[in-house]
């Protein structure tokens, strides 16, 4: 994901993200947030579910694998996993890329992603490059 949205991931949701000052996680999001721009909206729209529900919450790990997204918290409610379950179904069904709602898991020579037709045909083109 791109600094800028990230950055405002961080700064709408500070306490979400405050781990920096914790031994164990001494950064927020340490390897920050590893996965497509086209998950953005969903990503945007689960933590501030989880911002006004549960602002303890924290949030620990936000990445693509296995082409779905993965979205780690530590003292999450049952609430708070049945709403990140939702967003992790809906990254499969989401372009990683562009965003687009025609996404669809796509399986390349080592690689597995969920893009739509347009981005799937790009990603196959970079990486024979």
């Amino acid at each position: 994901m791109n600094r800028e949205n990230e950055k405002k991931l961080m700064d709408d949701f500070p306490e979400l993200f405050s781990l920096k000052d914790d031994t164990f996680f001494p950064y927020p999001i340490a390897f920050g947030i590893e996965c497509g721009d086209g998950w953005f909206d969903v990503i945007y729209d689960l933590t501030k579910k989880i911002h006004a529900i549960a602002p303890q919450t924290k949030i620990t790990q936000i990445k693509e694998k296995f082409g779905g997204l993965r979205y780690y918290v530590l003292s999450g409610t049952e609430e708070v996993w049945d709403m990140i379950t939702e967003a992790e179904k809906l990254s499969f069904k989401t372009c990683e890329y562009c965003g687009t709602q025609k996404g669809v898991k796509v399986r390349g020579e080592r690689w597995l992603k969920s893009l739509c037709r347009k981005c799937e045909k790009r990603e196959r083109n970079t990486f024979r490059s």
